[in-house]
């Protein structure tokens, strides 16, 4: 694997978590496969399939309040067309009351190179601890 591959592909998938965070709709769906598939607490067990479910949430807007997300301890492994990123992502915010909080989640995102871009193709998301 390139070194230029893993960064690229940590960049995407910083664009990608941003997207999320800011309620960027545009930018979500340029970056994922239509056919995205991913497990996701949201999803209580079951197979997410499509974009759809996910943008229930992005018409819900933006989260209220300052808030940053960060990859920790980011792994990119690169196999042919295929990629997996994995990390810890944290996601630091305000609560109700005002005060800082993290919440983590251990996240596994497989990427597909089609048509020379790297397309988002499935993630599993779980909270840690």
């Amino acid at each position: 694997m390139s070194d230029a591959a893993a960064d690229e592909l940590l960049e995407l998938n910083q664009q990608l978590l941003e997207s999320i965070a800011t309620g960027d709709w545009d930018t979500y769906q340029a970056l994922c496969d239509p056919s995205i598939t991913a497990f996701e607490p949201e999803g209580r067990g079951h197979l997410i399939q499509g974009l759809e479910f996910h943008r229930f949430y992005f018409d819900l807007g933006p989260s209220e309040g300052p808030r940053t997300t960060t990859m920790a301890s980011p792994k990119v492994r690169v196999m042919g067309d295929v990629a997996v990123v994995t990390y810890v992502r944290l996601v630091q915010s305000l609560s109700e009351s005002g005060s800082p909080v993290t919440s983590h989640y251990e996240e596994t995102r497989v990427w597909q190179m089609h048509e020379g871009k790297w397309q988002h193709v499935h993630f599993h998301r779980s909270p840690c601890g």
